[in-house]
């Protein structure tokens, strides 16, 4: 006997499931810690995801997509970006400065600027442009050589040379060790935006985005839980 295709209703249906617990989910931590949910931010991450997965969540009204890789999101985006005008892509992978031209061109936000060079690159980039742009640092909390981000005691002159270059700073990253507690990199993370004067964390991901609004988390990460898992092999120290 056959097999049957799923239908592709059932599995928008399927998808915008998910959406609703994770919103849900998200609201109750917020309502936990005190806090107004309006204030923490999902971004779905779309990274191998195929095409048919971004309309059903575009159909469930979410509009902020992350995405790992540049050319993945052009893949991804090109075509539904100017159909889509509230729709705000955030690069959450790391990046090359031979690709900052093309991130500044695609991206509302840059979540990992990690270096000083980077920084030269994007601000020439978004200069060239026309553009003003927006920025996170990520910060490598636990210090693993494997990860990109700058070293905690590194980020203060980060966050100083990236503001002199014209790019808007507007707050931190972090991915905590998968095998630490998430909890005392967020609050380090915290630590770091308080002394800065910086609003914005990206911190939280499918397993631990509760604990991140507990502590203090305005935009979370999420993929797995939105999409199931993902569709080839990636490296860990990614959302």
């Amino acid at each position: 006997m056959a097999s049957s295709s799923p239908d592709p209703a059932d599995t928008s249906s399927a998808v915008a499931e998910r959406f609703a617990v994770v919103r849900r989910r998200i609201a109750d931590a917020c309502r936990g810690a005190g806090r107004d949910p309006a204030d923490v931010v999902l971004t779905a991450v779309t990274k191998t995801q195929p095409l048919e997965a971004l309309q059903q969540a575009l159909a469930a009204g979410q509009r902020v997509f992350g995405e790992n890789r540049v050319q993945e999101a052009e893949a991804h985006w090109a075509d539904v970006r100017a159909a889509t005008p509230d729709l705000e892509l955030r690069l959450i992978g790391p990046l090359q400065t031979n690709k900052a031209a093309d991130a500044v061109a695609l991206f509302d936000v840059i979540e990992t600027l990690d270096r000083p060079k980077l920084a030269d690159a994007l601000a020439a980039a978004a200069e060239k442009s026309g553009r003003i742009l927006r920025v996170l640092v990520q910060v490598n909390s636990g210090a693993e050589p494997q990860k990109a981000g700058v070293l905690p005691e590194a980020a203060d002159n980060l966050i100083e040379y990236a503001r002199a270059t014209g790019l808007i700073v507007e707050g931190l990253m972090c991915i905590p060790p998968a095998d630490e507690a998430a909890g005392p990199h967020f609050a380090l993370l915290r630590k770091i935006a308080r002394r800065n004067g910086l609003e914005v964390l990206s911190m939280g991901m499918s397993g631990d985005y509760e604990t991140a609004i507990r502590f203090g988390a305005t935009h979370v990460r999420v993929g797995s839980a939105l999409f199931g898992e993902r569709n080839r092999p990636e490296t860990p120290s990614r959302g």
